[in-house]
């Protein structure tokens, strides 16, 4: 099945919604970066939501960055995306091995910790970019990013983030973003809160093959939500290359580019978000080198 992320609002038009299945995607990044089990099932919740937060953005050219850094040992994880979405992204320590938690899961909030921070640019085309920050509290990625969107965006939001592994992989993965207009009324609101409550974890919803439009009338309590725009594909690609590498080699300066062509007469670059390796010969750093003002 195809990855799909759909807008659609529910209580005649009072209450936003976007749902997104990312399986495809979130197994993408596990092979990629080899991910064990709890980090792909931390790092397939970062790549959910940045996919939500992305096609918010209205331009081609605007640009999201998502960090978490926490105290867990997983360390530092990052993505960024436009608003295709195209999303790549990395994980500190991506083969990190945990014991379950009491309820028997992969431990995602161990493995990010409850200290640290959330840290979101947006470059959306204004003279500086968007800059919110907001403080870790559990780990669990989409209770931090409900305090994230309250904190920094001042947005009144349930964020739901799943991703279900098997000894296959990615078995599923997705998640929602449900957000109340000003004129939601409480008892609307309410009866949200009471369905999100009743129909569980997403990752199972969709492990049940039940479709985003089938999850969101779960999740909101209304059969006749509205479809805004749909046929959105999230993908994870990467634009790194040898050209953008080079780059890279040239803004070590020049005596540590010497260096490395007198000592090791050869250089290796492998890219952060893709793993993909690129190759310098010693005649191609003495080139970068003559360029370098």
């Amino acid at each position: 099945m195809q990855d799909k992320i759909i807008k659609l609002l529910a209580y005649d038009g009072k209450i936003s919604i976007i749902c997104a299945n990312t399986t495809n995607l979130v197994e993408e990044a596990r092979k990629i970066h080899d991910l064990s089990p709890v980090a792909t099932a931390a790092f397939g919740r970062l790549l959910t939501i940045s996919a939500i937060m992305a096609i918010k953005m209205k331009n081609q050219k605007d640009k999201l960055t998502v960090q978490i850094k926490g105290n867990g040992p997983i360390g530092t994880m990052l993505v960024t995306a436009n608003n295709y979405p195209e999303l790549k992204g990395y994980v500190s320590n991506p083969q990190i091995d945990l014991p379950l938690n009491d309820m028997g899961k992969l431990d995602v909030g161990k493995a990010v910790g409850n200290q640290g921070y959330i840290n979101v640019i947006k470059d959306i085309g204004l003279k500086e970019p968007y800059i919110g920050i907001s403080p870790l509290s559990t780990g669990e990625i989409a209770d931090d990013f409900t305090n994230y969107f309250v904190n920094s965006e001042q947005i009144q939001s349930a964020v739901a983030l799943g991703v279900l592994i098997d000894k296959n992989g990615t078995r599923t993965a997705g998640g929602y973003l449900i957000t109340p207009m000003p004129d939601a009324s409480e008892e609307e609101i309410t009866k949200v809160e009471q369905s999100i409550f009743k129909a569980g974890a997403i990752s199972k919803l969709l492990d049940q093959n039940l479709t985003l439009e089938e999850i969101a009338k779960k999740v909101t309590g209304d059969e006749n939500i509205e479809i805004i725009e749909e046929n959105i594909t999230p993908i994870y690609k990467c634009n790194c290359s040898k050209e953008h590498m080079e780059d890279c080699i040239a803004t070590i300066g020049k005596e540590e580019l010497l260096d490395i062509i007198e000592n090791e007469g050869q250089a290796e670059l492998t890219c952060h978000f893709c793993n993909k390796r690129y190759y310098f010969t010693k005649k191609e750093l003495e080139n970068i080198l003559k360029n370098i003002k």
